[in-house]
């Protein structure tokens, strides 16, 4: 190939691990992200199954468990604080409601942009404004750096993904509101956890949980409620923050303290909870991996698996083709649809489980987890959680450029 350069839009987990992969196979990647820096903070993630695997053949699995979040386990709790159910981190090998692993969304970026940043191109504080693609490769037009050429482009931009807009169109349809709104932010509250992710349901479909930091005294906060579609700019937080405020009112537990709390937070986050549904990932030499293409929603804990195994599948095929990009992008799909697909497959219950309407809805699902871990449920909940592992991975050779 006369270009090897393939240009990755988004510097957060899929990006990146594409990034290390694409080095790995010979190829040149350059990493093109909006925000001038790593983006630090966030909340928590899982390495869940084959997620677990990539980090590891990554040769990162012991620096991801230095850093990884010490929990206990996920519980229900009641306006009082008294658990009604609870999960320990160890059940079902570690791939329960809460994982064995969980590092904070920062400290996982962080680590992939330390492996790659000493021999791949960052751009920051710029991003890609249009797409001009033929048979041979893509030129890209930048919001401040000069146009390039690109033998392929990779949208690893996220849910509302710029390269998907620009190469697939407005694709009417293909983000699937599952019927809730979340918030997540950083809470600096005297909150005793006692290394518990503690959940509490309010009537209404509101749903207020803590988990702990990395840092003493951090507390990693999460508002979430049921609702139809609202209308909202997105770039307006204070607005954001009274919806969420306005919603929670009169809510339980240490709510009203993360109220206060969210209106100080700096990471403050707010988004519509859904999925990336599209009959393909690829147009010519564009394609897209992790969120930008197939994100599963929170409620899954698989965003992170997905991103990780999208990546390393992509850059596997792309080595093993030898330059022959549609077969590439065909066995890329080939290969991770049926693992989307079962990613994406919602807990039982859905959003409804997740933020019951009712009083007594709130007190089955508490009944339901307690359940979890014995028959006859327990079975169906193992093959819920076993999904993270459910791919067989190529074990791909060495570069081959």
């Amino acid at each position: 190939m006369e270009n090897n350069d393939i240009l990755v839009s988004g510097a957060g987990i899929a990006g990146p691990a594409l990034a290390y992969w694409l080095r790995r196979a010979g190829f040149a990647p350059v990493v093109v992200e909006r925000a001038p820096a790593p983006r630090p903070g966030g909340q928590a993630v899982d390495l869940r199954g084959a997620g677990r695997t990539v980090i590891t053949r990554m040769g990162l699995m012991e620096a991801a468990r230095a850093v990884s979040l010490e929990q206990r386990g996920f519980a229900l709790v009641d306006s009082r604080g008294r658990i009604d159910a609870r999960m320990p981190a160890d059940a079902f090998g570690g791939e329960g409601i809460v994982s064995e692993i969980e590092i904070l969304r920062g400290d996982l970026a962080d680590l992939l942009y330390d492996a790659t940043r000493q021999d791949t191109e960052y751009l920051f504080d710029d991003t890609v404004t249009a797409l001009d693609q033929d048979a041979d490769g893509v030129t890209v037009t930048f919001e401040k750096a000069a146009p390039r050429r690109f033998a392929l482009v990779v949208g690893a931009d996220g849910v509302h993904s710029t390269v998907r807009r620009l190469a697939f169109g407005r694709a009417d349809g293909c983000f699937r509101p599952i019927g809730g709104y979340t918030a997540w932010f950083t809470a600096e509250l005297d909150l005793d956890l006692d290394g518990w992710y503690l959940m509490h349901n309010t009537p209404g479909g509101l749903v207020s949980s803590a988990r702990p930091g990395r840092r003493p005294g951090e507390v990693k906060a999460g508002l979430s409620f049921r609702s139809g579609p609202l209308a909202y700019d997105r770039r307006d937080l204070g607005a954001q923050r009274r919806l969420i405020a306005e919603r929670f009112a009169g809510a339980g537990w240490q709510t009203p303290r993360l109220i206060e709390a969210m209106h100080r937070a700096d990471d403050f986050f707010f988004e519509s909870m859904g999925q990336v549904h599209l009959d393909g990932w690829s147009r010519g030499r564009v394609t897209l991996v992790g969120d930008a293409g197939y994100c599963p929603t929170p409620l899954t804990g698989l965003g992170t698996s997905l991103a990780l195994v999208g990546g390393y599948l992509l850059a596997g095929e792309l080595a093993s083709s030898r330059g022959d990009f549609g077969t590439a992008l065909a066995r890329y799909e080939e290969l991770m649809r049926p693992y989307v697909t079962k990613a994406q497959e919602l807990p039982p219950g859905g959003m409804g489980g997740f933020a019951p309407n009712s009083a007594l809805a709130i007190r089955m699902r508490a009944a339901s987890m307690r359940w979890m871990t014995r028959w006859p449920m327990r079975p169906l909940m193992a093959a819920q959680f076993a999904k993270a592992a459910d791919i067989d991975l190529p074990d791909y050779a060495e570069p081959v450029h």
